[in-house]
């Protein structure tokens, strides 16, 4: 039989000792210490703590546990339970509106999370903290005192006969307690590590430093604690990041920290490596790619390292995308451009009311419109356009267009939460405003790059003359060419292609290149000088501030790179 070890006769150490095990024995001890001691000396299988609770917050025991780091214990599981607290008075008769009751008794935790209900109708209540409320109850019924309340389950409340007059006092109220054993579980795929720092010297920036080693690996971070220590004084961290001790990202994080940043040997313990447990409530438990190709891949594994289900579906699939779509809460549409309206014509009125249409796509206004035709008013619909591919690392400080409609709703802002979540700088466009931006930022410098490419070589001129004969400035527009030329042309034949406001840029930019020609032809140069002037008022100062401190970064690197190239 297994053996579980917690702290106390409390009802919710109990009980999570019973879902972890239901038929296990119980080892109750007063203490953390006698805990740990029960499990090293092998008397437990298992012990049981209370480390958070969405009421009250976290609980101390996350930096008493520094002293599982010198022994064979580890974090190797959770369970979260839900906490439910009720309002009971010793005597019905004596209460009238919650106006008698003088006197509530409950345990420490209890109050804590009830405060907000008590704050509001109780306020000048007297509190008396109580370790066994069971106890507390019987000798307060004997003694008569009636104008008396208590906080406690409604299970327990009622075997003592005491009247209930509000139940859940405390929404959303759940506490989560850390099972700790000998053995670090193996990898799910979806894990977190907890890892605790000894007593850290003084040093400016240490804590941005030690978190940095985990951000730039894409790792994101679940909870952060600090304390200090007792004895020291000094900074102690507790850290719980996503991912296994395993995993190469969350070792090579650990190591560096380690040698690089704190410089001290051991100066990070891990505590244990678990599957990963979600306070927050998600509304979404599985997405559906139409579409195979490398970006529906690189979503689908980071959602899929959230916990959620994903199906990816496409002309060569296992399951069809008319399967897939009765079997997920959340489509995601991710096809080129061009062919992303006749698979939404194809698909949409497939999508039942209380599912999600996620657009990912590059092109706005007629895609949001088709998608808005032809799905049922209770399909939520949004398109995100990220401006990355599938060669990036993580989504990190990567800008992402959001375009949301009258139809967006539980299930979008959940796939946007997942976006802020990995680091993405969102920014919500209308439909409009998104084309008219992707022509200027995406089209247009297509367009230039590959016109520039086409010219290069109808003049047969010597690409490696051109760094010999390029400014600082002229060279962004080499490198540009050069950029687009080096990856897939099916991406940046599709991004130019694109419809709507976009054509517009172009046409209106092409237009001005013959106008500008025709005065440079002319030798107009007070008529240019006048254009350039006005288009720099309409530049913001702050905007053309902020462009030239990036331009000078950029040229520093440039200048560094072109002198190592031509010393």
């Amino acid at each position: 039989m297994t053996r579980i070890a917690i702290i106390g006769q409390k009802a919710g150490s109990t009980r999570a000792a019973k879902q972890l095990d239901l038929e296990a024995e119980l080892l109750h001890f007063n203490h953390l210490t006698e805990v740990l001691e029960s499990l090293a000396s092998n008397q437990a299988d298992y012990a049981l703590i209370p480390v958070y609770n969405t009421r009250e917050g976290g609980v101390k025991e996350y930096f008493r546990l520094a002293g599982l780091a010198q022994t064979n214990i580890y974090w190797v599981d959770n369970i979260v339970l839900p906490i439910h607290l009720s309002l009971g008075v010793i005597t019905a008769k004596h209460h009238s509106g919650g106006r008698k009751i003088r006197t509530l008794l409950g345990r420490d935790s209890a109050f804590k999370q009830g405060d907000e209900y008590l704050e509001q109708n109780f306020p000048d209540i007297t509190k008396v903290s109580v370790t066994n409320i069971e106890e507390a109850i019987i000798d307060a019924v004997l003694r008569g005192q009636a104008q008396t309340a208590v906080i406690g389950s409604e299970k327990m409340l009622k075997k003592h006969g005491l009247k209930i007059i509000e139940r859940e006092i405390a929404d959303h109220n759940r506490t989560r307690f850390a099972v700790l054993g000998k053995k670090i579980p193996a990898r799910t795929g979806y894990d977190s590590t907890a890892i605790i720092t000894r007593p850290l010297s003084d040093r400016v920036g240490l804590l941005v430093d030690i978190l940095n080693e985990f951000t730039r690996r894409g790792i994101s971070i679940l909870d952060l604690r600090s304390e200090n220590d007792i004895r020291t004084q000094k900074l102690q961290v507790y850290i719980e990041a996503e991912g296994h001790i395993e995993d190469i990202n969350i070792q090579k994080a650990i190591d560096t920290i380690e040698k690089k940043v704190v410089q001290e040997h051991d100066c990070l313990k891990l505590l244990g490596s678990f599957p990963r447990v979600d306070m927050r409530v998600k509304q979404i438990k599985s997405f559906g790619f139409i579409g195979t190709g490398a970006m529906s891949r690189w979503f689908a594994k980071r959602l899929e390292n959230e916990g959620y289900t994903t199906i990816l579906t496409g002309r060569n699939s296992r399951i069809s995308p008319q399967e897939m779509i009765s079997e997920v809460q959340a489509v995601l549409i991710c096809v080129p451009i061009s062919a992303t309206t006749a698979i939404i014509k194809k698909f949409g009125p497939l999508l039942k009311d209380g599912q999600a249409l996620i657009l990912l796509a590059g092109e706005s206004e007629i895609t949001i419109n088709t998608a808005l035709e032809v799905t049922s008013q209770g399909v939520e619909i949004m398109l995100v356009h990220n401006l990355w591919g599938p060669q990036a690392a993580t989504m990190k400080d990567k800008n992402v267009s959001v375009v949301k409609t009258s139809r967006s709703g539980v299930f979008c802002s959940e796939f946007e939460a997942f976006l802020y979540k990995h680091g993405a700088e969102i920014y919500h466009d209308s439909p409009r405003k998104h084309d008219l931006l992707m022509g200027i930022s995406q089209k247009l410098p297509t367009m230039i790059s590959a016109a520039l490419a086409k010219t290069l070589s109808q003049h047969n001129i010597d690409c490696d003359d051109l760094a010999s004969h390029t400014t600082l400035t002229s060279l962004y527009g080499i490198l540009a060419m050069v950029r687009v030329h080096n990856q897939n042309p099916r991406t940046y034949a599709e991004i130019m292609s694109t419809s709507g406001e976009g054509r517009m840029i172009v046409r209106s930019f092409v237009k001005n290149i013959i106008s500008l020609m025709e005065l440079a032809e002319d030798g107009e140069i007070d008529q240019l000088c006048r254009i350039m002037d006005g288009s720099k008022d309409f530049m913001s100062r702050e905007f053309i501030e902020t462009s030239m401190n990036q331009a000078r970064s950029v040229d520093e690197i440039l200048s560094d790179s072109l002198a190592k190239t031509y010393p």
